[in-house]
């Protein structure tokens, strides 16, 4: 069993940042993991890239990532990711699932689209906190998102690139509180950042550039139970046997 340390630094999520994240569909906390956990996620996404160049067809390592590694494994019910993840969505929670999203350089951008979950039932939560331990500039490698997007709870969001969004889904379309224009805002992290994110927002990712470094990334996602999720890739021996302290986190309701 690995032992646990602190993932995060001292950080504040209280009610502004809860109304923040409300508003806008996600929340950057920069520079939030300590170093030993940047060091360890590093370590561990270079496994899981390993791993995957034998991968089996229905449970990839990259899909799957901490059913292949140890330490992943053990962030699913660390102390500080329960408690950042219940902040937002209360006691009952799921885990949902963790996916390494490593970013080598040139990897092309990534077309703008949302996730599904219970779209008629908005008492149904569902986040992805994304650990971006190298962080990213806005042109490289970057996340861009439309603040306030998730409010429509949207499956279907899809669009090659800016332009064919504001040309389609974004056209006309105002934030349902505060009235305001929906815009395309792209974000820049520093090394070691979280960003938690609703599942329903709008999101893309800018290309890699060809001379950057690659960008490590992982994605934990937690979630209501009530509904099933198409998202929700815990494989039939992972969930019989869950990591120590994990067991209540897998099942579907």
């Amino acid at each position: 069993m690995i032992p646990l340390s602190d993932l995060f630094k001292d950080y504040t999520l209280g009610e502004a940042e809860r109304r923040a994240l409300g508003q806008n569909g996600h929340l950057l906390l920069p520079g939030l993991l300590t170093d030993q956990a940047s060091s360890r996620l590093v370590l561990s996404l270079r496994n899981v890239v390993q791993r995957g160049k034998h991968a089996v067809k229905g449970h990839e390592p990259q899909r799957f990532s901490a059913e292949f590694d140890d330490y992943l494994a053990s962030l699913i019910n660390h102390p500080q990711m329960l408690a950042l993840a219940r902040n937002i969505l209360g006691q009952d929670i799921r885990y949902d699932h963790c996916v390494s999203l490593v970013r080598p350089p040139g990897t092309p951008a990534m077309a703008w689209h949302s996730h599904e979950y219970a779209e008629d039932d908005p008492s149904l939560g569902f986040i992805r906190i994304f650990f971006y331990v190298s962080g990213f500039a806005s042109d490289d490698g970057g996340l861009k998102v439309v603040p306030g997007s998730h409010l429509f709870r949207d499956r279907s969001i899809s669009a090659k690139n800016d332009v064919d969004l504001r040309d389609d889904w974004l056209l006309g379309k105002t934030h349902p509180e505060t009235g305001e224009d929906l815009n395309i805002e792209h974000l820049d992290a520093p090394p070691g950042s979280i960003i938690i994110m609703w599942t329903h927002a709008a999101h893309g990712v800018v290309a890699r550039k060809a001379d950057s470094t690659t960008r490590y990334c992982v994605v934990y996602a937690y979630r209501n139970p009530g509904r099933s999720s198409d998202a929700r890739w815990i494989s039939e021996a992972f969930e019989a046997q869950p990591p120590s302290g994990c067991a209540e986190l897998m099942p579907l309701y």
